[in-house]
């Protein structure tokens, strides 16, 4: 009898989740070994040394159950000198908490670069039952531009939205990015020395692209049947590029943004900033054939690089029984009049009010002229030779602890921030993350309506000529970057630390690093230059 209890109850735990079929384990930890080393890759057709996790680009799926605890070691073979040999990785939209803060992977913030020949183990806690989706990549300068990035995945066994959708496994996630024929050292000294942001060769969907004038690579195909329905995650993994996602023929019902449930809303095209993620559901009730599915993408003038034609970032839905081959239709921009997705619209699957604020923040960002420099409240962020928490941690408490150039602002725990980016001339936008936590984008630069009533949770929003305002929560003290995701912007200075819970001693009672971590910075910094 106690050998059929513990059966059932066994059996209760691994229930199928009813999206897939597929067992689902109780709460564990998932352990990870990445390898990041160099490899010979082609993704538009053009052979250039590649920074990858495992030799793939982009790099094999992490996934998870809420509540799990992921434990990802990264080993680091990288050899090519023409690219950073040092790494770092941080896990895009991961909640963390202060205790953990040591584990959030961001360069000279709250931790020092890995030296190549090491290794170093994130444990990552999945906490206040985050699910949805997610992506990890290097976070050291410019280099995850080389081709270290990858998804992430939390599942919920009890996705309350898991009635509108029949398949959601390891086939159905959209990865699309950037892609560039040179290093980012190369890259990146030429924007030095010219102040022009460089413009990529091409863009991929799920690891392939096209340039113009070359090779005709394969396009990715997405498999599906007729009258299945398909939840669809879509991650913009871009150091730059805007990407506008379409399926001709097909509907897109957005039920996820950047982790949050969300009120499903059906749209046929939806414009990604660098760095941000929907979910969205795809019913195959078309007739059998192929379809093109269109990722163009926009960042900076096309005319700089000869290379780059924006229409040949695209992949193929093929039912099942059509042909092998290319859609019979032309290559589009996607739908002639579409019914484009508006953020502001956009509404979390359970409402929650943004609580009134107890700090204002106002960054103004300004770009110095014929100069790879940009500026918030007229500093420009340089990363400290000594972390921000390795000082908060050795007693610094306030702004005369920090540099100028870290642009650390010392805000109060169990607050609510309120943080408005005035309208700004700028001709692209700038898509803000905040680390370790999300926030209420009450104002979306898509709209001039301001809603605390029930704005949706995100964690990369767009800064433009609008005006954008977010609000955030500091339960969870911490030093947190907060910075833009156009990765040229950032490094050349667009970007700044929210540090929240430092004067009262917060952090240095709760966080306990690990011997491990604080070898990081003794090894990194012993580094001839060439190394780092």
């Amino acid at each position: 009898m106690q050998l059929l209890l513990l059966t059932s109850a066994l059996l209760a735990l691994l229930r199928p989740h009813p999206a897939n079929g597929v067992a689902i384990a109780p709460r564990r930890t998932r352990e990870v070994n990445l390898n990041i080393e160099n490899a010979r890759l082609a993704p538009d057709g053009f052979e250039r040394s590649v920074i990858t996790a495992d030799g793939q680009y982009p790099g094999p799926l992490i996934t998870a159950n809420k509540g799990d605890t992921l434990v990802v070691t990264i080993h680091n073979r990288l050899t090519d000198p023409t690219m950073r040999r040092s790494t770092s990785l941080d896990f895009d939209g991961i909640f963390f908490t202060t205790q953990n803060s040591f584990n959030e992977g961001t360069p000279f913030v709250t931790t020092c670069p890995v030296a190549p020949g090491a290794s170093f183990t994130y444990t990552v806690p999945l906490i206040e039952n985050q699910t949805g989706t997610f992506w990890y990549h290097s976070q050291l300068s410019v280099q995850y531009v080389d081709g270290l990035r990858g998804p992430i995945v939390i599942y919920d066994p009890e996705d309350p939205l898991r009635s509108l959708y029949d398949i959601d496994d390891a086939n159905t996630i959209w990865q699309v990015g950037d892609w560039w024929h040179n290093s980012s050292v190369a890259l990146l000294a030429g924007y030095v020395a010219t102040g022009v942001v460089p413009v990529s060769d091409s863009g991929t969907f799920n690891g392939v692209g096209r340039f113009q004038g070359g090779p005709e690579v394969p396009f990715f195909v997405q498999n599906v049947e007729a009258g299945k329905r398909y939840r669809f995650r879509i991650i913009n993994q871009s150091a730059r590029n805007v990407f506008t996602m379409s399926v001709d023929s097909h509907d897109l019902t957005v039920i996820e943004t950047d982790g949050t449930p969300t009120t499903p809303m059906t749209v046929n095209s939806i414009q990604m900033l660098a760095g941000q993620r929907y979910s969205v559901v795809l019913e195959a009730n078309q007739p059998v054939a192929n379809y093109w599915i269109n990722a163009p993408f926009v960042g900076g003038n096309p005319a700089v690089n000869p290379n780059q034609n924006a229409t040949l970032t695209r992949a193929i839905l093929r039912y099942a029984g059509a042909p092998n081959a290319d859609p019979l239709t032309p290559m589009t921009l996607g739908p002639l009049n579409p019914n484009s997705l508006i953020e502001a619209n956009l509404r979390p699957l359970v409402a929650e009010a943004a609580p009134p604020s107890d700090v204002n923040i106002t960054l103004n960002l300004v770009v110095t002229a014929g100069k790879a420099q940009w500026n918030v409240n007229n500093v420009s962020y340089l990363p400290p030779e000594v972390p921000t928490l390795v000082k908060v941690l050795d007693g610094a408490n306030n702004a005369a602890d920090f540099n100028i150039t870290e642009n650390t602002f010392i805000i109060p725990k169990n607050s609510v921030i309120q943080v408005d980016f005035p309208p700004n001339d700028d001709d692209e936008a700038h898509p803000f993350h905040l680390h370790g936590n999300n926030f209420f984008l009450i104002k979306s630069n898509t709209s001039e309506v301001v809603n605390t009533v029930n704005p949706i949770r995100r964690d990369v929003a767009g800064v433009g000529a609008a005006g954008t305002t977010l609000r955030f929560v500091t339960t969870r003290p911490g030093t947190w970057f907060f910075h833009c995701h156009i990765f040229w912007h950032m490094q050349a200075g667009l970007a700044t630390v929210m540090a929240s819970g430092i004067n009262d001693g917060t952090d240095r009672a709760d966080i306990h690093p690990d011997r491990a971590w604080e070898a990081l910075c003794p090894a990194y910094d012993a580094l001839p230059a060439d190394l780092q």
